[in-house]
């Protein structure tokens, strides 16, 4: 497996655990009823931008040498972990809210 299949991959998992953070950020400082706004909304956004940041310098570190461009390992998976990010966070959150109504 190449470097760029590995940071795919592991960008597709941080996108599920980006989400999970989202959602936990959303429990604790929401009430019962998980009514969300734009607001809540651009903050679990930047929560995501910051996860997909910090794995570009860990990636950065640890693979800079093993691609041919280094804007490669940002860009690489960028869009399977959005996807991942939104999906999972709309999943999350209608889980553990479905079971207050």
């Amino acid at each position: 497996m190449g470097a760029l299949t590995k940071i795919y991959w592991i960008r597709f998992f941080l996108g599920i655990v980006a989400a999970l953070i989202c959602v936990l950020y959303g429990v604790y400082t929401k009430n019962i009823y998980g009514e969300l706004n734009l607001f809540d909304f651009i903050t679990f956004f930047t929560l995501a931008l910051l996860v997909h940041l910090l794995s570009y310098y860990v990636f950065k570190h640890f693979y800079f040498a093993k691609v041919e461009k280094p804007t490669k390992l940002f860009t690489t998976g960028i869009g399977i972990y959005f996807i991942s990010w939104i999906v999972f966070l709309v999943l999350f959150w209608t889980i553990y809210f479905s079971s207050f109504t």
